[in-house]
């Protein structure tokens, strides 16, 4: 069964890791604490249960670490997570870190998670790189991405319960209050806004063309359009009615402002998933509403592409 690991929050991600290494460690896995960089690690001391055999199992300090990301689709050899020539990207921040706790013998073994893909030559790739640099045998570094997360579920099926995540498929269960919320939310970190029109009504291309036109992977789109078609008609006849002009005039400042913003960063991101997923980063990370809203907010903004509000179409 397939999660949504997107959607989750920063916390729920580190919970489920947390209670992943339990049985695979052993019951006294230490929880998370905040670190100065916000990095978040969890600790074990002792001999582990079965990791990553019981014949070998390792022994000593093993530090965990969580990193959860909103955007969908992403993979641990994005140049944002890992790249050799660069000290911004995450993998980057963290060998500080590392090395710190390698140098006063704090750290024994190394296990990385992260909601993103990883293939056997990114995951040769980052271990080698880690063992070179910080002084650790490639043996005792661990990265685990949402392929083999979704192992550990399936060998430990109680953790999701524990954990209390809820499938990707789970329905999106809407109110008009939740929704005048969200779109509330998004108007009010504009500095200001005038009165807007009515924008007119923009002209209905397919899906499959309108995703051509963008750039959006077949991927990307096939994902958006089963988790969220089946609210758009829910937040179109919200945003209709006559008692909702005040919400709709906001929620028409917001495309307007979305489209703009696309357009400056069409240089920098070359499909529309990059677009999708800057959009809600910058929401997420805008609003403490939207962040506790996560599936509706991703409703929403999959209801302003799919309604053409943002975005590319053929000219009329």
């Amino acid at each position: 069964m397939k999660y949504a690991y997107e959607d989750l929050s920063s916390e729920q991600f580190e919970d489920l890791v947390i209670f992943i290494c339990q049985p695979l460690l052993g019951i006294a896995v230490q929880g998370f604490a905040t670190g100065p960089d916000g990095g978040r690690d969890a600790k074990f001391i002792g001999t582990a249960n079965i990791f990553p055999s019981t014949a070998s199992p390792w022994s000593g300090t093993t530090i965990i670490q969580a990193k959860h990301t909103n955007g969908y689709n992403k993979n641990f050899a994005d140049s944002d997570f890992f790249s050799k020539e660069s000290n911004s990207n995450v993998i980057a921040k963290e060998i500080p870190r590392i090395k710190k706790l390698r140098i006063s013998k704090e750290l024994d073994h190394y296990m990385f998670f992260a909601n993103r893909r990883l293939t056997a030559n990114t995951q040769h790739e980052i271990q080698k790189y880690l063992s070179t640099v910080c002084d650790i045998p490639v043996g005792s570094i661990y990265l685990c991405g949402i392929e083999q997360i979704e192992v550990w579920i399936k060998t430990f099926p109680s953790i999701t319960q524990i954990a209390n995540i809820d499938p990707i498929d789970s329905p999106l269960i809407v109110s008009p209050d939740d929704l005048a919320e969200v779109v509330q939310a998004l108007a009010k970190n504009k500095d200001s806004f005038d009165d807007v029109p009515d924008d007119p009504p923009s002209p209905r291309v397919s899906y499959e063309r309108k995703n051509e036109l963008n750039d959006m992977s077949p991927e990307y789109a096939k994902h958006q359009r089963k988790q969220y078609l089946k609210e758009t008609s829910t937040i179109q006849n919200f945003l209709s009615m006559p008692g909702n002009n005040t919400v709709l005039q906001q929620y028409e400042s917001v495309v307007d402002e979305f489209q703009l913003k696309i357009i400056a960063k069409r240089k920098n991101y070359q499909s529309f998933d990059e677009i999708m997923n800057y959009l809600l980063d910058l929401l997420f990370k805008r609003d403490v509403i939207l962040s506790r809203n996560k599936r509706l907010t991703r409703a929403m903004l999959f209801y302003m592409y799919w309604n053409c509000d943002i975005g590319k179409t053929d000219d009329a």
